[in-house]
């Protein structure tokens, strides 16, 4: 009986859509998140009869019966978030589509549109980093402070300068965001980083500011729309629901067959 089969394929599918709608739920507070959306496609058909038209006459339609769905893909949507205000001046945000791009300690490069950085002391000298201690880059390399930070201040270029404590001020770099052709392509490495594919293209630091520009003091909050979420949690959950009834229905037409002989 196909409609058992069909309908358990549906009930895997409406699982997993359950899981990404409960991770983007989950990070409803999660500071430049992106959410994701799963994408289903039908799968193949059995044909029981085919359509055999030919010269005005016959059957114009085949006799086909589908065997369930099946998960396509899942699509991050890179839509922007709101921006709030913080008191610190290391927070920034990006008001475009661009990515801040950082380095771990392995050299690995990420990108990332998280903007909670912070002043690292190294033995090269207080450096701005993330939450795990990856290094901002800027144009030249690691965004390197200096001794004796005073007071920083970020243009809306990206240009990082440093006043000093005894009143001096200095530029020490631009920070450099960068642009995908395809950023759906990005593959996530937890954390609020994403690595460069073949999907989404060599990332591009475009001289013409289309990256989009820095804001100091601010971050990019998640772009999760709750009310949307729930309307598709309820969605998925009544999706859920009827293809556990077309198993209970089958079993049901399965037991009345089956007292046939009775």
């Amino acid at each position: 009986m196909r409609a058992l089969y069909s309908a358990a394929q549906g009930m895997k599918a409406q699982q997993v859509n359950l899981d990404t709608i409960s991770n983007n739920l989950s990070n409803v507070n999660t500071t430049g998140f992106k959410k994701t959306r799963v994408e289903f496609k039908d799968l193949l058909y059995e044909q029981i009869r085919r359509s055999n038209f030919a010269n005005d006459e016959g059957r114009p339609t085949a006799m086909e019966v589908g065997n369930g769905v099946a998960l396509s893909a899942t699509l991050r949507s890179f839509e922007g978030g709101s921006f709030t205000q913080t008191s610190n001046s290391y927070d920034l945000a990006i008001d475009g589509p661009g990515f801040f791009k950082i380095r771990d300690e392995n050299n690995n490069l990420f990108y990332t549109r998280d903007g909670s950085f912070k002043a690292s002391v190294t033995a090269n000298g207080t450096k701005m980093v993330n939450s795990e201690g990856a290094f901002l880059q800027g144009e030249a390399g690691d965004i390197v402070l200096g001794e004796d930070v005073a007071e920083v201040s970020i243009s809306k270029d990206g240009e990082v300068n440093v006043k000093r404590t005894d009143g001096t001020e200095e530029s020490v770099g631009i920070i450099q965001l960068m642009k995908f052709s395809n950023p759906a392509g990005l593959e996530s490495a937890g954390g609020n980083l994403f690595k460069e594919t073949n999907a989404s293209g060599i990332a591009i630091s475009p001289a013409d500011g289309s990256a989009g520009s820095v804001l100091q003091g601010m971050l990019e909050t998640s772009n999760v729309q709750v009310v949307e979420e729930m309307i598709n949690l309820i969605t998925a959950q009544r999706a859920y629901e009827m293809s556990s009834k077309v198993i209970q229905t089958a079993d049901q037409m399965s037991e009345l067959a089956n007292n046939l002989k009775r």
